[in-house]
Parts: structure tokens; C-alpha cells; sequence
């Protein structure tokens, strides 16, 4: 008898333990810095890539620098007559189903186009911890990417990158809790990218309104696929979700065959529009540009890429319909 009590009390305080963590939570408004500014001014930090810290403990921000650093120190080199990708996934926003999304995005991202050691996840908390990889803020996205411009070979090697989080009409919206606050607008992203010299890149942007990226980043060598076009609201940013809409389409779906880019975004879009079809949701229009320039790099990946498909992972997107927000 005793023995059978010790056995329950010990399975009562494992339920405990696994039930003690609760995910950061948005519960106050943005600082008067953000919170009084103008919508020019807005736009102006976004174009600018500001960022602000607010009511960081100093351990917090050694350990983030530390986060950062290893994560960077990690990225191999290219290897010399070899395309090679590099991926940086990221969720710019600490609601959970932005950081279980960049996870497994980067997981099926790295094996479509053979980049073990060459990807970053920039990421908070995926709901079950607190989160051991550095957050997906502007300042940490640019030294990532100034990272890989520092190890990849321009000439022949290709920059992935997927973003996901809350969108507005001004770009990409950084905000982590109550503590984190930014964006990033297509003029910053335009600017990193040609000052760091990426020009051959493949852009996943799953937000809302994010058809703003294509006009600036759009272009010869470039691939642009975003969640909507940029007067639309995409759909599935519900915090418990595993995935966004547009994620559980184009990655959890489309990405993880062994299909041609294309034929890909194709099967995403058409899903996408299935599920919004069903729940009576207005049309998110995904945006997709390809440059003529992408077919000879785009053609070296995949013709490394696996033969074989992964099964889809998580509780689909549109199981949550009832629930979802009219926009992120």
C-alpha cells in the first residue's frame, strides 16, 4: 500500500512539474516610445530595424548574448563548387505557435536543402520551456545574416530564410512578452541584404499583410513566397496552434515532398485557399515571385533533395478554425 501511494505521489509531481511552465504572455501595451509614436514614426523604426529591450535583467542579456554567440560559431563554411544553403528560420513574436513553427520549419528547410550545419533557428519558447535558442529580434536576425554573408560563397551560394510572426502593413512585427518590441520593414530587410551581398535567396514570410516584402525584395536571383498579399490578414496565429495556416500548407505539407519548388507553393496555395474556403474566412491571397535568375541555383538544391517524403507533424492548423483570429 505504501509502496502504491509513492508510486502515484511520484506520477502527481511529475504532472505538477510538466504543468509548472506557462508561456510569456502580450499583457501590457508597448512602451510610450512605441505607444505614442506616429504612424510615420512607426514606419521610420521599422525601416531603421529598431528594437527595444524593456525591464531585461542583466543575467537575462548575458545569457542571450551567449545564446547568440554559439548559435553563430555553429555555421560551417560553404563548401567550394558546391550550392550550398544556408537557412535561418525565425519567429519574431513569443506566442508559442511562432516558435514551434520556425522549429520544425528550420528541421524541414535543412533536409530539403542539405544544410546540417549551416542553419540558425532564432526562436522563444515553443510552450513546453522556456527556450534555449537566441529570440527572433531585429538585432539578432542581422547578425545572423551578416554571420552567414561572412562564411557563404555569394557567387554560388543561397540564403533561406523563413520569418513568421504578427504582421502589419509596415513589415514584420517583433514582440517577445512584455519585454521585446520592433519590426522590420521590406526597406530594412532590402538594405541587410544588399549590403551584406545576398543576392541568390529564397523568402518565406508568414505574417499577415505580408505581400508588402515583394515589391522591393523581388528580383533576378530571388524567390519570394509570402502568406498574403499586402492588403489581406492570414490565418492560424492562434498560440496554441502548431502551426499558422501558411505554415502547415507550404512546410508541413508542400515542403516536406519531394516535388519541385513550384509544384510545392502550388499545393500550399491551393490548401490555403481550401481551408478559408470552409471557414468562410476572406481570401489571404499568398504572394509568389520567382526570378529567372533562381533556376540554376534553385536546380542545384533540389537535385540534392530527398527522394522520399516526411509525414506531417502537429495538430493541423485548420482543427483550430473556430478559434482563429481574423488577422495577425
Amino acid at each position: 500500500m505504501t509502496a502504491w501511494w509513492r508510486i502515484v505521489g511520484a506520477g502527481l509531481a511529475l504532472l505538477t512539474s510538466a504543468q509548472s511552465y506557462y508561456p510569456p504572455q502580450h499583457t501590457a501595451p508597448p512602451p510610450p516610445l512605441f505607444a505614442r509614436a506616429t504612424p510615420q514614426e512607426v514606419q521610420a523604426a521599422a525601416d531603421g530595424g529598431t528594437q527595444l529591450e524593456h525591464d531585461r535583467p542583466a543575467r537575462w542579456s548575458l545569457a542571450e548574448h551567449r545564446r547568440l554567440a554559439s548559435a553563430l560559431a555553429g555555421v560551417k563554411p560553404g563548401r567550394k563548387g558546391v550550392v550550398d544553403a544556408y537557412v535561418l528560420s525565425v519567429a519574431l513574436d513569443s506566442d508559442p505557435v511562432f516558435g514551434r513553427e520556425a522549429r520544425e520549419a528550420a528541421t524541414v528547410l535543412a533536409r530539403r536543402y542539405d544544410a546540417a550545419g549551416r542553419t540558425i533557428v532564432l526562436a522563444g519558447s515553443d510552450g513546453s520551456a522556456e527556450s534555449s535558442l537566441p529570440r527572433g529580434a531585429p538585432a539578432n536576425i542581422e547578425a545572423a545574416l551578416a554571420r552567414i554573408a561572412e562564411v557563404m560563397d555569394a557567387k554560388e551560394d543561397v540564403l533561406v530564410l523563413y520569418t513568421t510572426s504578427h504582421g502589419a502593413p509596415l513589415g514584420v512585427v517583433y514582440n517577445d512578452a512584455d519585454h521585446g518590441y520592433g519590426a522590420i520593414s521590406p526597406a530594412r530587410l532590402w538594405s541587410l541584404l544588399g549590403t551584406l551581398g545576398i543576392a541568390n535567396r529564397l523568402l518565406f514570410v508568414s505574417a499577415c499583410y505580408s505581400g508588402v516584402f515583394v515589391p522591393l525584395l523581388s528580383g533576378d536571383t530571388s524567390i519570394v513566397v509570402t502568406a498574403a498579399s499586402a492588403e489581406r490578414s492570414s490565418f492560424g496565429c492562434v498560440s496554441d496552434n502548431d502551426w499558422t495556416f501558411f505554415g502547415d500548407a507550404m512546410v508541413n505539407h508542400g515542403l516536406r515532398k519531394p516535388v519541385p519548388l513550384a509544384a510545392a507553393v502550388k499545393e500550399a496555395t491551393d490548401l490555403i485557399a481550401r481551408w478559408e474556403g470552409e471557414g468562410r474566412l476572406l481570401a489571404s491571397e499568398p504572394q509568389v515571385s520567382i526570378g529567372a535568375g533562381t533556376a540554376k541555383w534553385l536546380a542545384a538544391l533540389e537535385a540534392r533533395s530527398p527522394k522520399v517524403a516526411t509525414p506531417p507533424v502537429g495538430r493541423p492548423a485548420i482543427a483550430s478554425l473556430a478559434a482563429v483570429p481574423a488577422g495577425r
